[in-house]
C-alpha cells in the first residue's frame, strides 16, 4: 500500500490524460489510466503517445525517490525507446517502471505496460538525467 505522504497530483498533461499515481517507493513507481474516447487514435483504439506519456511519468518518477516527502527530487528525460507490443481488452492501463542503473547525475529505468487483465500491451526504456534544485 502507498505511503500517501508521497502521493504526487499528476502533471497537467497528466491529468488532462486522466492517469494518476497508484504506487511509489524507492526504484519503482506505478501509474493508471481508464481507457477513455479522447485517448483513441483514428483506429478507436488507445494511441501509442498515451503509453509512451504513461511509460514516461512512471520511469521518470522511478528514479526520482527520495524517501522524505518535503524533499522533490525531478529528473528530465534523456531519451525514450517505446515497443508496442499489442491491445488492450481491458478497460485501464497499468505501467510499472523500475530504476535498473545510474549514478549521481544519470539514471536507467525499464517499464511496462498492461491492461486490467495482465495483457503486456507495450514495454519502454529511458534514460534520465536528474534536474538540479534551485537554491
Amino acid at each position: 500500500m502507498m505511503d500517501e505522504r508521497f502521493r504526487e497530483d499528476p502533471s497537467p498533461f497528466g491529468a488532462h490524460l486522466g492517469f494518476r499515481m497508484a504506487d511509489w517507493r524507492e526504484d519503482f513507481a506505478r501509474f493508471e489510466m481508464e481507457i477513455a474516447p479522447h485517448h483513441g487514435n483514428r483506429y478507436g483504439v488507445p494511441h501509442g503517445g498515451a503509453y509512451a506519456t504513461l511509460l514516461d511519468a512512471a520511469m521518470g518518477h522511478a528514479g526520482c525517490w527520495t524517501g522524505d516527502p518535503e524533499v522533490k527530487q525531478v529528473a528530465f528525460t534523456l531519451s525514450l525507446n517505446v515497443q508496442y507490443l499489442s491491445l488492450p481488452t481491458g478497460k485501464r492501463l497499468i505501467v510499472e517502471a523500475r530504476r535498473t542503473g545510474g549514478g549521481r547525475a544519470t539514471y536507467f529505468a525499464d517499464g511496462e505496460v498492461r491492461d486490467e487483465t495482465g495483457a503486456l500491451i507495450a514495454k519502454g526504456s529511458g534514460v534520465f538525467r536528474y534536474r538540479r534544485q534551485a537554491g
